[in-house]
């Protein structure tokens, strides 16, 4: 995992570590204008190996034992996020119902009843996501191949923020030798692509290419920088398709701006 997804540890600035939560629990337990309901762990983001939660898991249970001898009872468990996806062609999404079989493994069978609370944003909505960029030109520049589209970091910043890889693929089919090039966007930043070191089919001013798995992190993360309007989304059922958030405008872009005295 990239170093900004990782939320989990004692360097991390979320939650609480491990040592010091029991003190916490104590500290809070018995006041009387905080009462203590649940228990939050999150391990990070894009996770794949299911041995981190079984490890985690594990772990909880036996903290739970130690708060329920405090007297403390929780009310919910909310087991955080963290499930990935599969961004590479060589991944495999992890088994959701492996993880269920996790928690009822470690927490489920305690003779306690709590509302367990799960976060698999990412899991369900990632493989949802499907950028489409139109190519503008194509430039070789040394031993390097640059295929510049109208989308960039302003529509998809994962590639640049956390280095990570997002399948791009041509949406028709295009009959022409395999091409090494970096799939990068037209803002003026050097971090403003794609993808890198991609074999696509010979691309071509025009052609139209679809960037895989961005329904996570993908437009809530996008911006007006170097004045770029935002793109409209298209909801896609079946073979429905329904605009539900229109292209932005030059308007959208001076829409707050103020000349006023305060």
């Amino acid at each position: 995992a990239h170093a900004y997804t990782r939320t989990a540890g004692e360097a991390s600035k979320f939650g609480v570590p491990w040592p010091e939560a029991r003190d916490l629990f104590r500290r809070f337990g018995g006041h009387r204008g905080i009462r203590l309901a649940g228990l939050h762990v999150h391990l990070g983001s894009q996770i794949l190996d299911l041995e981190a939660f079984d490890d985690t898991f594990a772990r909880l249970a036996e903290w739970i034992e130690t708060l329920c001898a405090d007297g403390i009872e929780l009310e919910y468990l909310d087991i955080g996020g963290g499930l990935g996806v599969a961004y590479r062609e060589d991944e495999q999404d992890p088994d959701p119902r492996a993880l269920a079989a996790l928690v009822q493994r470690h927490l489920g069978d305690r003779g306690r009843r709590w509302r367990l609370v799960v976060e698999p944003g990412r899991y369900l909505v990632a493989p949802a996501g499907v950028l489409l960029t139109r190519v503008l030109y194509v430039k070789q520049s040394g031993p390097r191949k640059f295929v510049v589209t109208d989308a960039g970091m302003t529509e998809l910043l994962r590639s640049s923020h956390y280095e990570s890889y997002h399948r791009i693929e041509p949406v028709e089919w295009l009959d022409r030798p395999p091409e090494l090039v970096d799939v990068v966007g037209p803002v003026c930043e050097s971090g403003d692509f794609l993808g890198r070191a991609r074999l696509l089919p010979g691309v071509a001013p025009g052609d139209l290419l679809a960037v895989l798995t961005v329904g996570a992190y993908g437009f809530v993360m996008s911006s007006n920088y170097n004045q770029r309007r935002r793109p409209a989304e298209v909801l896609v059922e079946g073979r429905c398709a329904r605009l539900i958030r229109r292209r932005e405008t030059l308007d959208d872009l001076v829409a707050a701006e103020r000349d006023e005295e305060v």
